[in-house]
């Protein structure tokens, strides 16, 4: 594995656990936020759906900056 390999696998993992993480307190977050709103409960879920897809564009964004 080259240094390249390595630290798209090393980011990745990072990615993973931190929305593995945000996804499992979801539900709570969402269940706490729904006590003061119910709107700002769905926005605070799509959100969460938003930001992964924008992870990955930026991703791809750097990459192609970087011709690869």
């Amino acid at each position: 594995m080259d240094r390249d390999t390595r630290n798209a696998a090393i980011g990745a993992a990072w990615v993973l656990l931190l929305f593995g993480i945000a996804a499992y307190y979801l539900p709570t977050v969402m269940l706490a936020v729904g006590s003061v709103s119910t709107v700002l409960a769905g926005v605070v879920a799509a959100v969460f759906m938003v930001a992964i897809f924008v992870v990955f564009w930026l991703r791809g964004r750097s990459q192609r900056k970087k011709g690869l």
